[in-house]
């Protein structure tokens, strides 16, 4: 009898919390049925077909924001916003139906960052965002450096944050502020060798060769035991030497001797390394030319013709190995 009592008093649980659970929970398995279709067609391009389903899931998620089957769909946002994007033709900019795609697009990537709990799609959004202000789209280097800014404080230790505002500065004419963002990267990751390549190619394009150099070696000795960082500094005195007519004489010669110099660092590292024997090679007959001394002359052009014989050979061993394990 006490067992009927509890039976029926479940059965009449039961009864009242069905509906509670179907206004709630079946919409959600619905608008995960609708996610999916919308994957397949966003997957196949039909981005506008896409957009209205997305914003199927959408509707049923604003219901409910809270759940765990809505956190999980809210990343509906990012691809409602994505397909706008997908819309949108740079060409036609300053059409009126063609840049509110844009718009749209910029409203729903905003309401991903900040709606969508995971880091992936929120990080994924901002870095859409960020392009959507870029010189194809918006065009507006202003809010693109404030949401990169806002990108550096969500993730303070990503580098790539702070090296695309560093170039939005630099690109804007903003040298100094985009230095104080490659050494504020450099102090924040001293022992990082892609952030001196980084601060190199800032003072590269900047026409400041001491620095260049001086960010390089600074790599080298974070990597003594990689040929290549000492190969990358003899390719930038090439370069100088060759390149910059503006040089005397005595810099262009000195230019030559330090490149040859790292690249026999890089060779002593790796005397198969192609790349440095070629440079060398460049190198000692850019000297030869440079030399009236006959004697010299010759000694140095049977050294560089030495230097490509044995990078050549090296070549075609490589080349004869790949095709003998074919």
């Amino acid at each position: 009898m006490q067992t009927g009592r509890i039976l029926l008093r479940l059965t009449l649980v039961a009864a009242l919390v069905m509906p509670l659970v179907s206004c709630g929970f079946f919409d959600q398995l619905g608008a995960m049925r609708t996610f999916k279709e919308a994957n397949l067609l966003y997957g196949r391009g039909d981005y506008e077909a896409a957009i209205e389903e997305y914003q199927h899931v959408v509707d049923v998620v604003n219901e409910d924001p809270d759940s765990e089957l809505s956190q999980a769909m809210s990343v509906a946002l990012f691809f409602i916003a994505n397909s706008y994007d997908n819309l949108y033709t740079p060409a036609f900019r300053g059409e009126p139906e063609n840049d509110a795609l844009l718009e749209r697009a910029i409203e729903y990537y905003r309401l991903g960052a900040d709606r969508i709990p995971t880091r992936e799609y929120q990080t994924l959004c901002m870095q859409y965002l960020v392009a959507a202000y870029g010189p194809d789209k918006m065009n507006d280097p202003t809010n693109r450096a404030l949401l990169l800014q806002e990108m550096i404080q969500l993730d303070p230790g990503n580098p790539d944050n702070y090296f695309v505002l560093a170039q939005l500065f630099e690109e804007s004419g903003l040298f100094e502020d985009a230095e104080a963002i490659y050494l504020e990267v450099r102090d924040m990751l001293v022992d990082d060798p892609t952030v001196y390549l980084q601060l190199a190619g800032f003072y590269n394009r900047a026409g400041d060769f001491d620095q260049t150099i001086d960010a390089l070696r600074q790599r080298a000795a974070i990597e003594p035991d990689n040929p290549e960082a000492f190969y990358t500094i003899s390719t930038f005195y090439w370069e100088k030497a060759f390149r910059d007519f503006r040089i005397t004489q005595e810099e262009k010669a000195d230019y030559v001797l330090a490149g040859i110099e790292a690249a026999d660092q890089a060779i002593a590292l790796n005397d198969r390394y192609v790349d440095a024997l070629v440079y060398k090679n460049i190198l000692l007959r850019m000297q030869a030319n440079m030399s009236e001394d006959q004697d010299e002359q010759d000694a140095l052009i049977a050294e560089a013709d030495e230097l490509r014989d044995r990078a050549q050979q090296i070549q075609d061993e490589a080349r004869g190995g790949g095709a003998a394990g074919q």
